[in-house]
């Protein structure tokens, strides 16, 4: 067993740190507060290579593996969850499900644009009756003299009006179930695509969150991502990978609130000392060292199965869903050390706490990924 990383993602780790402690870190708050798109972070980010970190420089990208991707968005989140989560949301569910199932003239058409940070990346999967039952969903698409019409719409969806096409999840085949479901490509301009942002969120107030309406909106049939039918199959993959990338987000906040526990412990003073020499506030504070690392720890194996080609689904899940509930119980704590100053927007942890809640949400549910793994352990 060697848990070293490579000299290439050590730098990778250690170059994204930097960056987003010096660049992302200082306007985390303002874009919290202001809930605008981090634009000129992203421009910055994809000007590093980051945009296309783990796509093959055939298509514009880094590259690099998904270990490396995963480390970054660690360091990202850290900084800024709203800037993380926009990132996992591109590269994950964004650029995955044509850089996995796309033709070789879709990935030469779309990837570049992602990789150059000129397109965000954004999936449409969920609907008002179709998230975790994606066998629910409305949506239809209808061959047409070659091309596919679609109606329906899409709720929760990350990143779309910033993105120049959105993959979208349809029933191109009814009365198949999920074997019915395919995944279409769909330019944001095409006549009869309506993209609304409007949500207020308890969190994550910087990351573009959309409603997508399809009133009759045709794309050429080629704009098909893979084979008809099986747009269920393909995203389950998808959903896999970007559960990884969940749990480094989770790390990220989870490590975030031990910076800001442990600086606030050494400094706050009571009872004549630092309120860090108290055991109480010492046991807090191993607790939360330790969950982050063993959250880590998962991640790095699910990401490490994944790169060196291993089945790496049951893992994924585990890192999703330890990273992401770590993440909130961490954030809890970390509110709980700095007392009353923890309930005041002057510090982070609160941001940490609103950051957190999304992720034991997004991506399969802890009560759906509780199921996905019980399933694994044949139940």
């Amino acid at each position: 067993m060697d848990f070293k990383l490579t000299e290439d993602q050590q730098l990778i780790r250690d170059t994204v740190k930097d960056f987003a402690q010096n660049e992302i870190a200082p306007k985390a708050a303002e874009i919290d507060r202001t809930g605008a798109f981090p634009v000129d972070i992203l421009k910055k980010m994809a000007e590093l290579g980051l945009m296309g970190l783990p796509i093959a420089e055939t298509y514009g990208g880094s590259g690099a593996d998904y270990t490396s991707y995963c480390l970054a968005l660690e360091e990202i989140t850290r900084a800024c969850g709203s800037t993380g989560l926009t990132y996992e949301a591109h590269i994950s569910l964004g650029c995955m499900p044509i850089y996995y199932f796309g033709t070789e003239e879709q990935k030469r058409e779309y990837l570049p644009l992602l990789c150059r940070g000129e397109s965000m990346g954004s999936f449409g999967l969920t609907e008002p009756e179709a998230g975790s039952d994606a066998g629910g969903t409305k949506t239809t698409a209808t061959l047409d003299g070659g091309e596919w019409v679609i109606n329906g719409s899409k709720c929760f969806i990350t990143n779309a009006s910033f993105a120049k096409f959105v993959t979208i999840t349809a029933v191109t085949d009814k009365g198949q179930g999920t074997r019915g479901i395919s995944a279409i490509i769909v330019p944001t301009g095409t006549p009869g695509f309506t993209i609304r942002a409007g949500y207020e969120k308890l969190g994550l107030h910087g990351s573009n969150t959309t409603e997508l309406f399809f009133d009759n909106v045709r794309v050429p049939e080629k704009n098909l991502v893979g084979v008809r039918g099986e747009g269920f199959k393909q995203f389950l993959v998808v959903l896999d990978g970007g559960r990884i990338a969940i749990g480094a987000m989770g790390v990220g906040i989870a490590q975030a609130c031990l910076d800001a526990s442990l600086k606030y412990a050494k400094e706050r003073v009571q009872f004549g000392q630092p309120i860090g020499k108290f055991q109480a506030i010492q046991f807090k504070l191993a607790d939360i060292a330790m969950n982050t690392e063993l959250a880590r720890l998962m991640y790095l194996k699910a990401a490490w199965l994944k790169d060196t080609g291993q089945p790496y689904s049951k893992e994924a899940n585990y890192a999703k869903l330890f990273g992401s509930e770590i993440a909130t119980k961490a954030a809890l704590e970390a509110i709980q050390i700095h007392g009353g100053y923890g309930y005041i927007n002057e510090f982070p942890v609160g941001r940490y706490l609103r950051d957190a809640k999304l992720l034991e949400i997004g991506e399969g549910t802890s009560e759906v990924i509780r199921l996905v793994i019980a399933r694994s352990l044949g139940l």
